[in-house]
């Protein structure tokens, strides 16, 4: 395949206004740069990655994804809402980790294990537990490795109760920090993952989360790693089965209810690449934990990186409005690479997608929209774009010219939209 790696600087658009459009093609199969303006084209979500022939999983909603740059390389409903399980305890410890890193509380501090904790969570209920005493007092941090390494529900509670007071306020808190973390599909009653109708989430979802909890919280997410945990002369091992398996697995989650079946969130690192495996629904434990092994050494065998674009190189430009210059380049935080499958002869091409004209003022690093970049008719990366420079606002005449503009292509819409 003929290297992507290479600059692309477009022109001034030729077609300015929100919901206009100018496509490029530079060289047959080699990359599509297309200028998509408009609100509508910037709200389009990942559609996700083809699922590969010769490939297939027994789980009904299944994703692989790159950890680095959230590249999908598999999925099979993972839009697909599901009953998550203990796999919604991700969304509850993400939370504390966030009271944590905010200073609002310490890993130190104690919460109390209430009679309801205890009921509902510890010994007497059941279920996975972290089998702390009721009305003891403990520290955060062991009531994280409660919940992460034996999926204690007592210590979901104990935290729920201590951060927000009841389960139910923290159950809309983690609602409200699910949505600013861009989960706007996935749903939480409780912070168990215990049956409730709310508690609905998605794999692509899922494997977000997890890729922004490994990266957010380096200092914690090693607790998912953790092989055993002792509380209460209790000692319980890590219910993950993918960390005993030699292929580089560290985190995350199981999970299984009756409703939602077996499922597993899991990371692993070989060679430098991390990938994240989402999946639920499965009939058995022996099932998720053989799906969860297929898909990760699927894509650890199967895919190779390729370079798109360099770090600092100009992606892009997007047109300006008024500005002392028509349009503004545009460029990524860092190098822009993609995981594709070894040999593939899919065109590789991308899309740049933003809001526009931008108004100048317009400050040097302004996000501005994003890259998205496809294999095939397959969106399988999203990367948010800036500005490399500041565009200054434009004299009388240069602002006169652009609102002539914009009146004039207003009118040729409008004549086109009545032929």
């Amino acid at each position: 395949m003929i290297t992507l790696f290479r600059r692309l600087r477009a022109a001034r658009a030729g077609v300015s206004g929100r919901g206009r459009r100018a496509d490029r093609l530079f060289g047959a199969g080699v990359l599509l740069l297309a200028l998509v303006v408009g609100a509508a084209a910037a709200n389009n979500s990942v559609t996700g990655a083809k699922k590969e022939e010769g490939f297939q999983t027994a789980a009904p909603y299944a994703i692989l994804i790159d950890a680095e740059t959230g590249t999908v390389l598999y999925e099979k409903g993972a839009d697909v809402p599901s009953p998550p399980s203990s796999l919604l305890k991700l969304m509850t410890a993400e939370v504390v980790f966030n009271e944590i890193k905010s200073g609002r509380i310490t890993a130190d501090q104690e919460f109390m294990v209430s009679e309801d904790a205890w009921r509902r969570g510890g010994a007497p209920s059941h279920t996975s537990s972290m089998f702390a005493p009721i009305h003891s007092r403990v520290r955060v941090e062991d009531l994280l490795r409660g919940l992460i390494i034996q999926s204690g529900n007592d210590a979901a509670i104990a935290l729920a109760e201590g951060i927000g007071g009841n389960e139910r306020s923290f159950a809309q808190t983690m609602v409200k920090r699910a949505r600013e973390l861009g989960l706007t599909r996935s749903t939480f009653g409780n912070a168990t993952g215990l049956p409730d109708p709310a508690n609905l989430v998605t794999m692509r979802e899922l494997a977000k989360l997890a890729q922004h909890i490994i990266k957010t919280y380096p200092d914690f997410y090693p607790i998912y790693g953790e092989r055993e945990f002792t509380w209460n002369k209790i000692r319980q091992l890590n219910r993950n089965p993918l960390l005993p398996l030699n292929i580089g697995a560290d985190g995350m989650k199981t999970g299984f209810t009756a409703d939602g079946g077996y499922g597993l969130v899991g990371s692993a690192q070989q060679n430098g690449l991390r990938l994240i495996v989402a999946i639920n629904g499965l009939k058995t434990a022996k099932d998720r934990a053989d799906e969860g092994k297929r898909l990760l050494d699927w894509g650890f065998s199967g895919f190779e990186a390729r370079p798109l674009f360099a770090d600092g190189q100009i992606i892009g430009d997007a047109k300006v409005f008024g500005g002392a210059q028509g349009s503004v380049p545009l460029i990524a935080d860092k190098a822009v690479s993609v995981l594709v499958p070894k040999n593939t002869t899919d065109r590789i091409s991308a899309r740049i997608v933003y809001t526009g004209p931008v108004r100048a003022p317009v400050a040097e690093g302004q996000a501005v929209g994003k890259l998205r970049v496809l294999r095939g008719d397959n969106v399988t990366l999203e990367v948010p774009l800036k500005t490399s420079e500041a565009v200054e606002v434009g004299n009388l005449p240069q602002r006169a010219m652009d609102v002539v503009t914009e009146v004039v292509i207003g009118w040729i819409k409008q004549g086109f939209a009545r032929i």
